[in-house]
């Protein structure tokens, strides 16, 4: 089984800060890194770490190759990463002491994605792959269309939240997945009450709260804690959850132990500095849970 994820490709430069800057103020920085991130280069580099097969569809300038060979490195398969005449996205992360974090982007590249291109990429899907998808990038809705109407499982990240882009790729979508904020954004938008929106799976990430998986269907939910850790830089937690929850789920894993399993990522995530390279390997994620107390 393959995931397909059509999503950003970021070069993420990053300023770790004593605090993020107020309006009008200037800070000196304490480091600087270069680094490869983007809502959906992590997904992709989440997901071949917790051992899924997955291609990657999106775009890059020439200024990125050096972001295509290395999800290459992850183990993440390329050849639909489109290589354009213009800037790469790129994102001016803000990183302050107690690791909480303040992220401008570029969309770049990222915003050029032909629809045809990634219908096209597609067409080697087979019925039971899972299709993943952002805010990122453009293309979103035909390419949930296209991959609904060949038979995937349809995973959407709401992120960064556009209530357009929702509307339009909501009635393809298997497995909704969104924090406090989106879910609360999500329903005012379609004025209606969490357990109404209309898809059958909904995640719902809580930070240092956890998440709680619904099966809006059959009106049952299931909460997931989160693992106490010290934070370091929360950069990325989110997408390392989601490509390790899409990963599991692909695996056959029902989805307590699904969504387990991607908090225990999410968690050994955020104890390390950076987006897609601080993502952990499965083997660390699976000695960290054998650590843990059992549910």
């Amino acid at each position: 089984m393959t995931v397909w994820n059509l999503g950003s490709i970021n070069a993420d430069h990053v300023y770790r800060l004593p605090h993020l800057p107020r309006p009008g103020e200037t800070l000196a920085a304490q480091d600087y890194a270069v680094g490869l991130g983007g809502k959906g280069a992590n997904q992709s580099v989440a997901l071949a770490l917790a051992g899924a097969q997955v291609r990657h569809i999106g775009a890059i300038g020439v200024d990125g190759r050096w972001m295509a060979e290395r999800l290459a490195e992850f183990g993440v398969e390329c050849s639909a990463v489109a290589e354009l005449a213009m800037a790469s996205g790129h994102a001016i992360i803000e990183v302050d002491a107690a690791g909480e974090n303040a992220i401008l982007i570029y969309p770049g590249a990222n915003r050029a994605i032909a629809a045809p291109r990634v219908v096209q990429a597609l067409a080697a899907a087979q019925a039971g792959d899972w299709f993943i998808t952002q805010n990122e990038t453009s293309a979103q809705a035909e390419a949930a269309a296209a991959a609904h109407a060949q038979g995937l499982s349809v995973a959407y990240s709401a992120a960064p939240f556009e209530a357009a882009a929702v509307r339009a790729v909501l009635p393809h979508v298997t497995l909704l997945i969104v924090n406090e904020v989106e879910a609360a954004q999500l329903c005012a938008e379609m004025g209606v009450a969490l357990k109404d929106l209309p898809v059958p799976h909904l995640v719902v990430t809580l930070g240092a709260r956890g998440a709680v998986w619904h099966d809006l269907g059959a009106g049952l939910a299931h909460e997931t804690p989160a693992f106490p850790v010290i934070p370091v830089d929360t950069t990325g937690a989110g997408d390392t959850f989601a490509g390790y929850l899409i990963a599991g789920l692909s695996q056959g894993l029902e989805p307590p132990a699904a969504t387990r399993r991607a908090a225990a990522a999410a968690a050994r995530k955020v104890t390390r500095a950076g987006a897609a390279d601080a993502i952990p390997a499965r083997d660390a994620v699976d000695a960290f849970l054998a650590d843990q107390p059992s549910e």
